[in-house]
């Protein structure tokens, strides 16, 4: 079950950093089918997904995967950084809704790569929203996003027909 059964050929310099689009939704168990680090389907129980603005260099994913021999465990904590531009009371008011709910979410890079975040729990961690104004009138302004979730593999990435499938689900924003 542990055995690598395959290697990691040699990339083009043609990647970029960064991510493009958030999507969150309400989580439950067994959204996804999860095959060999893919997500193979959406699964009939997630209905509703809603697309949450992120724009510029301050969203990031970081995921490190901590496998401890000695205690025969492994944990991948995936922590979610997202900016959110200006600040209104509905955005608040949904913002805040995502911190106390329990929320999973897929986030599209800017290769076009969606990584599932959140799939066997949530972000079961901790979410802090904190409102900034900046001080300078080139500062950000908004809302800066921390979702904390833990997982026992990396982020697995949605396959061609998932991707399609999740983004049906997406409802217009109002």
């Amino acid at each position: 079950m542990c055995d690598i059964t395959n290697g990691i050929d040699k990339r083009c310099n043609s990647g970029q950093g960064g991510n493009a689009e958030l999507y969150l939704f309400n989580f439950e168990p067994d959204q996804f089918t999860i095959v060999d680090g893919e997500a193979t389907a959406v699964n009939a129980n997630l209905t509703e997904v809603w697309s949450f603005y992120i724009k510029g260099d301050g969203n990031t994913l970081s995921a490190p995967l901590l496998v401890d021999a000695k205690l025969g465990s492994s944990v991948c904590t995936q922590t979610l950084v997202a900016q959110f531009n200006g600040t209104s009371a509905p955005k608040s008011n949904q913002l805040t809704m995502a911190a106390q709910g329990h929320a999973g979410a897929v986030l599209k890079d800017r290769d076009g790569n969606y990584h599932l975040l959140g799939h066997e729990v949530g972000f079961n961690v901790s979410t802090t929203i904190e409102e900034v104004t900046g001080g300078a009138r080139g500062d950000f302004y908004g809302y800066n996003g921390t979702f904390i979730g833990e997982t026992k593999i990396l982020p697995p990435k949605l396959d061609a027909a998932t991707a399609t499938a999740f983004l049906a689900l997406v409802v217009a924003n109002s």
